[in-house]
């Protein structure tokens, strides 16, 4: 089977295809997903077009028939209004008693919602943000203007302008606007035994 969206001019555009069940007059197609703005770009009653094929193996696949269906018909689930009569537009006109080529019926239908980072604000959630700083001899000698902890005292370093930058954004979703700081890295005091988590705390 291959599902179409319609679109605003008329034309229609492929969102899925089915695999290809061989050997049977009466397929069974696994489940499959397909975004919602794929199949129908977020518009419930736009129409769906669902054409069937009997699969050849030159790939010259024979056109079975067609149904029309929409998002809003699907979403009801199996039920009698889920059966829908494969028609083949041609057969139809060429045959006065000509019904349809068979029928499709869905089997199962559920929706499974992907919250954006915006629906999990909307709904209360607290950022707590915690921020850890390199203190090895990997950034270098702080005294030169080439560490990562060098003090300009004309500009912020990269440290500095990292923290504010994300700071800056993540504060408007923590409640207490407090964000621990945290070392790792560097000798400590008294003994000069190297510590991999300390806290910041200013110095008095």
């Amino acid at each position: 089977m291959v599902f179409y969206r319609s679109n605003e001019d008329g034309t229609f555009t492929i969102c899925h295809k089915t695999e290809v069940v061989k050997n049977t007059l009466n397929p069974v197609w696994q489940p499959f997903t397909i975004p919602v703005r794929a199949l129908c770009n977020g518009d419930y009653d736009r129409s769906i077009k669902v054409e069937v094929y009997d699969w050849d193996r030159d790939g010259s696949h024979d056109f079975i028939g067609e149904f029309t269906t929409s998002y809003r018909e699907l979403s009801r689930g199996q039920s009698q209004f889920n059966v829908y009569e494969v028609v083949n537009p041609k057969k139809k006109l060429k045959k006065r008693r000509y019904i349809n080529s068979g029928t499709v019926t869905l089997l199962s239908f559920s929706v499974e919602a992907e919250h954006t980072f915006l629906d999990y604000i909307k709904a209360g959630t607290q950022i707590h943000f915690t921020v850890a700083i390199d203190f090895t001899a990997s950034n270098g000698n702080p005294s030169q203007s080439t560490s990562l902890h060098y003090m300009n005292p004309y500009q912020m370093n990269a440290y500095a302008m990292a923290l504010k930058a994300v700071g800056e954004i993540i504060q408007d979703y923590d409640s207490d606007k407090m964000f621990p700081a945290l070392g790792f890295g560097a000798k400590l005091p008294p003994d000069g035994r190297v510590s991999h988590e300390f806290p910041l705390v200013p110095v008095t």
